[in-house]
């Protein structure tokens, strides 16, 4: 009868089987200090920047005289952190897939004015531009100084619909609209047949958008979009005027400012969003602190006053009317013109 094999309990058998093994991880470890080689030099070879040979010239001394021996010891101040500012960029509108495209990003208006104000605020408009080019007399006995302050006042209002911050009636066509209206805002400086003409286009223009048909016409843009040229400084302290006089009437009592909340919250809103207009960069007195102020005190008290008629408190619409107006004119007092 055959024997069935033993097993090997040897102490040469222990030692065969560990040889084996160390040979495996032997060459797993090869493999793998292979692989992380092959590795490093990959991410090297990515960080390597390659940049071409300076000229082999010879300077005379008259030349060399011209330059610093080390531009950087010349500097003042730090260095601008390039990485940050890509990356600030990188934020802007076009990063923003989120949302729908026709809606910019940066500050909210909406906090400003609604569009409910900016709507009635156009239409308004539109009725005191008609009777300034009711005829070519009217127009230039007086009715283009009123018409360049509408077309301003227009112009600004088409600007901050295109740059709202929500989805918001006309901001598709809101910055072709809002670049004719200043156009013509600016050309109506003068009663001239050609002012005349341009703005009884555009006032045209204005009744097809309020019927639904936004204008075929569209303003030539050499540059880039700025706030400066939407409307002139002395058009939009007309509109604050106007403001300022309703405004002022409606807090004169109690009663009356109960029956006028709806066009405090107008006037208000109205005076809030050129009070943040004219803080916007390129607009004249934009980099002074003094005018900055004035601005940001204008604005932040006719917000107040908004709030104070959606809550229809008297008391705290006249102390908020009170401050804008001491803001306009501590501002008149400092800036002329």
């Amino acid at each position: 009868m055959p024997q069935s094999p033993q097993r090997d309990t040897s102490g040469s058998a222990v030692r065969r089987a560990v040889a084996v093994v160390a040979l495996v991880a032997g060459a797993t470890g090869l493999v793998a200090d292979a692989g992380g080689a092959q590795a490093r030099e990959n991410r090297a070879a990515a960080k390597e920047v390659r940049r071409a040979k300076p000229p082999a010239a010879v300077w005379d001394r008259s030349t060399l005289g011209t330059f610093r021996d080390d531009a950087f010891a010349e500097l003042v101040g730090e260095r601008p952190d390039f990485a940050a500012v890509a990356a600030t960029s990188a934020g802007g509108p076009a990063a923003t897939a989120g949302g729908p495209a026709a809606v910019p990003t940066g500050f909210r208006w909406s906090t400003l004015v609604s569009e409910e104000t900016l709507t009635d605020e156009i239409k308004d408009l539109k009725g005191l531009l008609t009777k300034a080019v009711a005829s070519a007399s009217t127009f230039k006995g007086g009715g283009y100084d009123q018409a360049r302050d509408a077309f301003s006042t227009t112009a600004l209002a088409f600007a901050v619909i295109a740059a709202y911050d929500q989805d918001i009636r006309w901001q598709k066509d809101a910055a072709a609209i809002r670049d004719l209206f200043a156009r013509v805002g600016f050309n109506c400086k003068v009663g001239t047949d050609q002012s005349f003409a341009e703005a009884k286009l555009r006032v045209a223009d204005l009744g097809e958008l309020l019927d639904g048909n936004p204008p075929a016409a569209r303003a030539d843009r050499d540059e880039d979009f700025k706030w400066s040229q939407v409307a002139g400084r002395s058009a939009l302290m007309s509109r604050l005027q106007a403001a300022d006089e309703r405004l002022g009437a409606a807090i004169s009592s109690a009663s009356g400012f109960e029956k006028l909340l709806d066009q405090v919250r107008h006037d208000a809103e109205i005076v809030a969003a050129i009070g943040e207009a004219i803080r916007q960069p390129d607009y004249e007195y934009h980099d002074d602190a003094g005018y900055l102020g004035h601005a940001a005190s204008m604005r932040d008290a006719a917000i107040r006053a908004r709030d104070a008629a959606k809550k229809k408190d008297y008391e705290a619409a006249r102390s908020a009317i009170g401050d804008l107006k001491k803001s306009c004119d501590s501002c008149h007092g400092d800036y002329r013109g």
